[in-house]
C-alpha cells in the first residue's frame, strides 16, 4: 500500500523502506520512519502532493515521491 491511497485521519504502519536513493532512505529513518512505526495522515494537499503525517509526536510533510518509497498498511481499529 503507498501513502498516497490513505485519507485524511487515517492510521499506518510502516512495514519497510524500499528501494531508493541511500541518502533519502537514511533521512526518513532519522526522522523517525522505521519499520513498524505508526503514524497518521494530517493533511493532504488538493493535488495530494505533499502529504503531511503525524510521527513520534511530530508533523511531517513529505512529496508523493519520496513517501513512494515507504512500504506501509493500514492500521485497524
Amino acid at each position: 500500500m503507498q501513502v498516497g491511497n490513505l485519507k485524511v485521519g487515517q492510521k499506518a504502519r510502516v512495514i519497510s523502506l524500499g528501494s531508493g536513493h541511500k541518502g533519502y532512505r537514511q533521512r526518513l529513518m532519522a526522522m523517525g520512519l522505521l519499520p513498524g512505526t505508526e503514524f497518521m495522515i494530517l493533511r493532504m494537499a488538493p493535488l495530494g502532493d505533499p502529504v503531511e503525517i503525524e510521527v513520534r509526536g511530530f508533523a511531517l510533510s513529505l512529496r508523493k515521491d519520496e513517501a513512494s518509497i515507504l512500504e506501509i498498511e493500514e492500521c485497524r481499529g
